[in-house]
C-alpha cells in the first residue's frame, strides 16, 4: 500500500468503494463553490517530500488557497498586529471584518463532507457560524443591543439584499426566458420566518398593552425564553423535515457538466482540525469586532445599530452572498432562494432563541423584544417577501422592489437612532456622541 493509499485512508478516503466521500449539494454548498477555485493538487506536489509536508501543502492548497477571496485572510495577521500594538480601532474593525468573509465561506466548505460527522446536519448548523459566535461574545460583555443589531441585520439582509439582488440580476441576465422556482421549500421558510416574527412581535405587544415596571420586563423575560424553546424545537423539527423526510425539497443539482462525484480532497481528521482552527480565529476577530464597534461607530460618526444591521451582514457573508447572485445569473433561482431563504430561517429559529437561552445561562437578560422600528421593518420585509415569491415566478422588477426596501430600511437606521436600550452599548452619554439627529 503506497504513501497516498496512507493517507487517504487515515483520512476516512477510499477509492471505488461506496462509501466514499461526496460533497452534499445543497444550496449552501452550491453557492459557496461558485467562488472556489479548481483544485490542482498535482501540480507542483508531486515530487514533494516527506509525506507530512505533502500534507501539509495540499491541505493549505485547498482549505486556504482554494478560493477565490483568499487574499483576505491577510488581513487577519494585520488585524492581529493592530490589536496586539494598539493601532487605531476603527482599522482593527475593520481588518476584522474583512478576515471573517473567507473564514466563513471556509468553515462553510469544511462542513460539507458527508463522512464528515453527517455533513448535511453540520452544514445547516455551522451556514451560520460567525454570527452566532459573534452574538456570543456580545453576550459575553453585556452587549445585548449589538446581539440584537447583528442578528436582526443578517435577517434583513437575506431576504432583501441578497433576494432582491439575486431576482434583480437574474431577471436582467434572463429577459427572454421565465424565471421560476420551487415554491414548496420556499413557502416551508416563510411560515418559519413568520413564526419567528410572532415570537418577536408578541413581547412588543405586551409592552405596548401592560404596564411597565419590574414586573413587566421580567414577565417579558420569561415570555422571551418559553418562545425561544419553542423556536429551537421548531428548528430541530424543521432539520429533520429537510434532511430526511422532504430532503427532496432543499437538494439542489448542478449542471450536467458539475454532476459528476465530487470527492471530497480533505479528509475526516484534517477538515476537523481545520474546523477547530478557524473556530478558533473566527472568535478572535468577533472579540476584536464587538470591543472595537462602539469606537469605529465614534470615529466615524455612524451609528452602532447601522454598523451592526447593515455592515456586519454584508461584509461577514459576503461569500455566500456573492454565489447566490452569480447561480441566479445562471437561472438557478432555487438555489439562490435556498442560500437566502434558508439563512435568514436558520438565523431566525436558531440562532436568535439560542442566544436567548445562553444568556440565561450566562444570567444575562436577553430577550426577543425589539423596538417598534426594529419589529416592524422584520414583520414588513417577511411579508414583502412572501407576496414576492407566492406565484413560484420571478422578474427583475420583484428584486428592485426588495433591493429599494432594503436601501430605505438602511437609511432609516442610518439617520435615526434606535431607542432599545442605548445604555447597553456603552454605558451612558453614548446616544449624545453617536449617530445622526433626526431633527
Amino acid at each position: 500500500m503506497g504513501s497516498n493509499e496512507v493517507w487517504n485512508l487515515e483520512n476516512g478516503i477510499t477509492n471505488g468503494s461506496s462509501h466514499e466521500p461526496r460533497l452534499v449539494k445543497t444550496a449552501h454548498s452550491l453557492s459557496s463553490s461558485s467562488l472556489r477555485r479548481k483544485s490542482e493538487l498535482a501540480i507542483g506536489l508531486d515530487d514533494v517530500r516527506p509525506l507530512l509536508l505533502k500534507r501539509i501543502l495540499i491541505n493549505f492548497q485547498e482549505v486556504i488557497l482554494g478560493t477565490k477571496i483568499c487574499p483576505l485572510f491577510l488581513a487577519i495577521p494585520f488585524a492581529i498586529v493592530a490589536q496586539s500594538y494598539g493601532f487605531g480601532r476603527p482599522w482593527i474593525f475593520v481588518l476584522s471584518l474583512l478576515g471573517l468573509a473567507p473564514l466563513a465561506e471556509r468553515v462553510s466548505f469544511l462542513t460539507e463532507c458527508k463522512r464528515f460527522a453527517v455533513g448535511g446536519l453540520l452544514n445547516a448548523t455551522c451556514g451560520n457560524a460567525t454570527e452566532l459566535i459573534i452574538a456570543i461574545f456580545a453576550l459575553y460583555q453585556r452587549k445585548i443591543d449589538v446581539v440584537k443589531y447583528s442578528l436582526l441585520g443578517s435577517i434583513l439582509s437575506n431576504l432583501l439584499l441578497v433576494l432582491g439582488t439575486s431576482l434583480l440580476c437574474g431577471g436582467l441576465a434572463n429577459l427572454s426566458k421565465e424565471q421560476r422556482f420551487d415554491r414548496n421549500s420556499a413557502d416551508v421558510n416563510v411560515l418559519l420566518l413568520s413564526l419567528g416574527v410572532l415570537c418577536h412581535a408578541l413581547p412588543l405587544l405586551s409592552q405596548q398593552s401592560g404596564n411597565a415596571g419590574t414586573s413587566a420586563d421580567s414577565s417579558i423575560l420569561l415570555l422571551s425564553r418559553a418562545s425561544s424553546i419553542v423556536l429551537l424545537v421548531a428548528y430541530m423539527t424543521y432539520l429533520f423535515f429537510q434532511l430526511k423526510t422532504h430532503r427532496q425539497l432543499f437538494e439542489s443539482q448542478e449542471d450536467d457538466e458539475n454532476d459528476e462525484d465530487e470527492k471530497a480532497v480533505v479528509g475526516f481528521g484534517s477538515s476537523f482540525a481545520w474546523l477547530v482552527g478557524m473556530t478558533v480565529v473566527i472568535a478572535l476577530l468577533s472579540e476584536y469586532i464587538v470591543g472595537t464597534i462602539e469606537d469605529a461607530s465614534i470615529t466615524w460618526g455612524i451609528p452602532v445599530s447601522f454598523l451592526s444591521i447593515i455592515l456586519l451582514p454584508i461584509v461577514g457573508n459576503a461569500a455566500e452572498h456573492a454565489g447566490a447572485i452569480i447561480f441566479a445569473f445562471k437561472n438557478k433561482l432555487d438555489i439562490s432562494l435556498g442560500v437566502a431563504l434558508g439563512s435568514a430561517t436558520q438565523i431566525s429559529i436558531f440562532v436568535v432563541p439560542l442566544c436567548v437561552v445562553v444568556g440565561w445561562i450566562l444570567q444575562v437578560d436577553m430577550d426577543l423584544s425589539l423596538s417598534t422600528l426594529e419589529t416592524g421593518s422584520l414583520t414588513i420585509s417577511v411579508v414583502i417577501v412572501a407576496f414576492a415569491l407566492q406565484d413560484g415566478s420571478s422578474h427583475y422588477m420583484k428584486g428592485a422592489v426588495l433591493l429599494f426596501a432594503y436601501i430605505v430600511i438602511s437609511v432609516c437606521f442610518l439617520v435615526l437612532q434606535s431607542p432599545t436600550n442605548l445604555g447597553n452599548l456603552n454605558g451612558s452619554g453614548y446616544e449624545s456622541s453617536v449617530g445622526f439627529s433626526a431633527a
